[in-house]
């Protein structure tokens, strides 16, 4: 079976050599911070209706208890 060859890219970008990094830390290049908040501002959203959910409920509870 023939040995995969890692193939080493290397980026140089003006931006990229001008940040100074901590020692011991470096980026991969080519990956980028993007992360996925969708599933976060669906539970926003639903906790957002369950607060005015029960809200409504209290104050319509309060109308008809006093």
């Amino acid at each position: 079976m023939a040995k995969k060859q890692k193939r080493q890219v290397t980026f140089t970008t003006p931006v990229a050599a001008s940040v100074s990094r901590p020692s011991g830390i470096t980026a991969r290049p080519g990956s980028e911070f993007n992360p996925d908040y969708t599933y976060v501002k669906k539970d926003l959203k639903n906790l957002g209706l369950q607060v005015a959910l029960f809200l409504g409920i209290l104050a319509v509870l309060t109308i008809f208890l006093r």
